[in-house]
């Protein structure tokens, strides 16, 4: 199998996700995007790919179905959200406060909280990959996996 072979090629969203404001499907959107546009994927024990990935929520928990490309099932992966909540209220916040900021004047406060909005990414996207560890190989990147489940 090339490299091409272990990677995502879709990533959808179950309509646990859907949500009035606009604003936070862009981001979930974006998150998408960022994640099909560079990434290595791989079913710890599967040999095949490239794999569609559907997201959704079932019970409280995180559940990460994955199928080969072709729509054959490999895998179903639930995970607790609850070493995930601070991380959520405070990408919730860091979210507000940046729609807030694009309504005022000057650049500095919107560069300030988007930094703050990317370190808040970046630990969520650690914390999902250290929870998934044992479970399926990924390349560090820089992945939105924040957006998923705000």
């Amino acid at each position: 199998m090339t490299a091409a072979g272990y990677r995502l090629c879709d990533v959808a969203l179950d309509c646990s996700f859907k949500t009035r404001d606009g604003r936070v499907e862009r981001e979930q959107a974006l998150a998408i995007i960022d994640l099909l546009e560079s990434n290595t994927f791989t079913p710890i024990g599967h040999e095949g790919g490239p794999y569609r990935l559907k997201i959704e929520t079932v019970d409280g928990r995180l559940a990460l179905h994955v199928n080969e490309g072709n729509g054959v099932h490999v895998v179903s992966h639930y995970l607790s959200l609850t070493p995930f909540r601070r991380l959520i209220k405070d990408y919730t916040r860091i979210c507000e406060s940046y729609y807030d900021a694009m309504c005022r004047p000057g650049p500095e406060r919107l560069e300030a909280i988007d930094m703050g909005r990317r370190g808040i990414h970046n630990e969520a996207a650690e914390l999902l990959r250290k929870r998934l560890s044992s479970k399926v190989g990924t390349v560090r990147n820089s992945v939105r996996w924040a957006g998923f489940i705000s």
